[in-house]
């Protein structure tokens, strides 16, 4: 069998979140269909991040395994005019037959857009905050968050094992003229922890509590001071990482 990966994106505004659900519109089981009708098989299409409803992805990381050697110019490019215009492959290409999206990546980074203005043309990709933001405070905040710790306050709901441990390796707000961006990096994600945990930082700094505080949200009562969440169309998956086991195989890709 031959290993194909993806880089998707799409607007999550009209879609159940990623990952297949039963009598739901999902983002891999439109992707999933077309490609089942493309190859004539069966198709197990692996994501590296299971967004929730409503959030989109400029870098998703997907493969597949198929028995039939793809041209992938003309592969992608069926595929794209077989998918609906939310919904884009940006590239293709062959990887080692033993590589997982899910598995093998070493992190995933977030972007949540937070703009300063109300506009009708916004409002699908970002969260209108009507508040006032220190950037400053919330940098200070964030640097509080980094390094490996148990984030089940920052979580809707945990895995099946219960683990809630994930390692941030960057948490950064940006003031771009008519936006805020905040970047986050981590080994892995629970469900919402991103919304959450940027819900939370705006309320800390609107509220005025004291940095320390921030410690506090990791202890086991913390899920009562954490939120609220910020709304998904503010949260994009920006890029997933693979390393050098992805990066050093030497084939085309398109």
């Amino acid at each position: 069998m031959l290993n194909y990966k993806m880089t998707i994106q799409y607007d999550g505004t009209v879609y159940h979140g990623w990952q297949i659900q039963q009598n739901a519109k999902t983002v891999q089981s439109v992707i999933t269909n077309a490609l089942n009708t493309l190859t004539r098989e069966s198709i197990n299409l692996i994501g590296a991040g299971r967004t929730d409803s409503g959030v989109h992805a400029l870098g998703q990381a997907a493969n597949f395994k198929t028995s039939k050697e793809l041209d992938l110019y003309r592969f992608r490019y069926s595929l794209n005019s077989m998918l609906p215009h939310d919904i884009a492959v940006r590239k293709m290409m062959l990887v080692d037959e033993n590589f997982h999206s899910r598995y093998d990546a070493i992190s995933r980074t977030y972007w949540y857009i937070v703009y300063k203005e109300k506009s009708p043309f916004f409002r699908r990709y970002g969260y209108y905050y009507h508040h006032t933001i220190d950037i400053d405070y919330l940098n200070r905040c964030s640097d509080r968050i980094l390094g490996e710790r148990d984030f089940r306050n920052f979580a809707k709901e945990l895995p099946g094992n219960d683990n809630a441990n994930c390692t941030v390796v960057a948490a950064r707000w940006r003031d771009l003229g008519d936006r805020y961006l905040f970047r986050i990096e981590a080994n892995r994600f629970l469900h919402s922890m991103v919304r959450i945990i940027a819900g939370t930082l705006l309320r800390f700094q609107n509220d005025k509590i004291a940095l320390e505080e921030i410690d506090t949200l990791f202890l086991p009562d913390g899920k009562l001071l954490t939120g609220p969440s910020v709304p998904p169309c503010g949260l994009f998956l920006r890029e997933v990482k693979f390393g050098h086991y992805i990066l050093e195989k030497k084939y085309r890709q398109t």
